[in-house]
């Protein structure tokens, strides 16, 4: 398994990694029946897509960051977004898989937090390099160094004490899409979860 540094704090990542495969399944399974998915979702150096048709979100705060490679030597200039919690409404991630042997390209699609009850993560960071949607901050604090932030998750990764960064207090944004190359969560409740594998091209959007 691997393991992700958060301000100098190494967390041992209960990887669930978002491949096709019925070991992840299982993993996924298991993690859910007890109510609470501790997890990192990184695929290997690969983007993966995100939306949902709603988030809101405690504690908020973006920085810049590095996404590492898994061989530790190549990377990704990323932008952080973390919450202290969030709730995510009718969310959906997507990674696409080219070139599976005897099979093609292949769609992994998870689907959760749908029926009125959200998706929710406690301490969630999303290394992301494309945002949209239409977003209201309540108490932001624009121009932050980095490092220096109070709002957001205590730990950072990557973070440089003179860089800039952001917070607010609490976030809102809807219509979520989003490009990302690491989720990681301190916990992550998937309610109503559904995940299914397409042959294909099937993202979120």
């Amino acid at each position: 398994m691997e393991s992700v540094a958060r301000g100098g704090t190494r967390w041992r990542r209960f990887a669930v990694v978002m491949v096709p495969g019925v070991a992840a399944t299982a993993a996924i399974g298991v993690a859910v029946a007890q109510g609470a998915l501790a997890a990192s979702f990184s695929v290997s150096g690969q983007q993966f897509k995100v939306s949902a048709d709603k988030l809101e979100g405690d504690g908020f705060a973006q920085y810049g960051g590095m996404d590492r490679g898994p061989d530790e030597k190549t990377g990704h200039a990323v932008a952080v977004s973390s919450f202290k919690s969030a709730d995510l409404y009718n969310m959906c991630q997507s990674v696409v898989t080219p070139n599976v042997p005897l099979v093609g390209t292949i769609t992994l699609q998870l689907k959760a937090g749908g029926g009125g009850t959200p998706a929710h993560a406690d301490n969630l960071y999303v290394d992301l390099d494309e945002l949209s949607g239409d977003a209201t901050f309540s108490n932001i604090d624009i121009g932050v160094a980095a490092g220096a932030q109070s709002r957001g998750p205590k730990n950072a990764e990557g973070t440089n004490p003179g860089a800039f960064a952001q917070q607010a207090e609490h976030a809102s944004i809807k219509n979520v899409k989003q490009t990302a190359w690491a989720t990681t969560a301190g916990s992550f409740r998937l309610s109503g979860l559904n995940m299914k594998l397409h042959k294909g091209v099937k993202e979120c959007y």
